[in-house]
């Protein structure tokens, strides 16, 4: 049974839209109902192509980073017009990231808002262990840090669920890597409801260099952040509850290197959902692939492939 949930309509504050490339200066509509995104990414799926990020807070409305590398900011090429996003849509440009000829993509759009659980954070490095405050009025269960003006510097990432003192480690959004250890991240520190700490490490905290920071907490009846332990069953794989049926669902294994694989029920409509697409690689989509099948259910999600990177017998997700 789903649960109680404030938000009467989700898609104010999250969307999934897919559209074809046009291969010209064009406009795309987000599908938030009356609200313009804050946050918003886009991946093409028939061929190879970055993520590409886009969110208040960078230099300007075209400049974009990239979840699957290390870059800064960077506006180099045209895949997003120098255009504010409206209450409708969000301008694109000609490019294949964004908007080849013949070319098929997906669009993942947020709203910040405290209510829907996001919340979006720009902040100066200082080089020494510090706090930050964000809004959210909640503790986080997820948050991605980003150096946004120096290169070569990933994308950091804190899970509620990571393991038993989730601040003491790390995982990175442009890797594959398994959990690691270390203070210079998040200093060792739990997250509050009004900040959260970073540590002496110039991927999050460096001199005088500066970052973004997304932040998100489980919204009951809209969002969930947890973990499961896989089976290797693709006929009984792990039953995951959340209390609604999901539109997104982002897996990583934590104890080997397993990519970060994201499932939508726009790109697969109908259980079995097949349709994957992964978040630390430029790939495109593996469609149908049974391997990475989940049934999206009416208060949670079940796997039903047979996949390491969702469902290795006795691994954490």
């Amino acid at each position: 049974m789903a649960v109680y949930t404030t938000i009467d309509n989700p898609a104010e504050y999250f969307n999934v839209k897919l559209y074809s490339g046009s291969g010209s200066n064009t406009t795309v509509a987000h599908g938030l109902s009356g609200n313009a995104p804050d946050m918003f990414v886009i991946k093409r799926r028939n061929s190879t192509g970055g993520w590409i990020n886009w969110n208040t807070g960078l230099t300007n409305n075209s400049y974009y980073m990239q979840w699957n590398n290390s870059d800064q900011q960077d506006n180099s090429t045209n895949n997003l017009q120098n255009t504010a996003t409206t209450t409708t849509n969000i301008s694109i440009g000609d490019q294949a990231f964004t908007n080849a000829s013949g070319g098929t993509y997906v669009l993942y759009s947020w709203k910040e808002s405290a209510t829907a659980g996001f919340d979006i954070v720009s902040y100066t490095g200082t080089g020494s262990a510090r706090t930050v405050s964000h809004s959210l009025s909640a503790v986080p269960n997820w948050m991605i840090v980003k150096n946004i003006e120096t290169g070569s510097k990933s994308w950091v990432v804190y899970h509620s669920a990571n393991t038993s003192a989730p601040e003491t480690e790390y995982l990175l959004l442009d890797s594959n890597g398994a959990t690691a250890d270390f203070a210079g991240y998040f200093n060792d520190t739990a997250p509050t409801s009004s900040v959260f700490t970073v540590g002496t490490g110039s991927d999050a905290n460096a001199s005088s260099d500066d970052f973004i920071a997304y932040l998100w907490r489980s919204v009951q009846g809209y969002s969930k952040f947890g973990s499961f332990i896989g089976n290797s069953n693709a006929s009984t794989g792990t039953f995951t509850y959340l209390g609604f049926r999901p539109s997104l669902v982002i897996i990583k294994g934590t104890s080997s290197s397993r990519w970060w694989s994201l499932q939508d029920d726009k790109r697969s409509p109908f259980n079995l959902i097949g349709d994957v697409l992964f978040a630390n690689t430029n790939g495109a989509e593996e469609t149908n692939n049974s391997n990475y099948y989940i049934d999206f259910l009416s208060n949670g999600f079940k796997i039903r492939g047979s996949s390491v990177y969702t469902n290795n017998s006795g691994e954490t997700y």
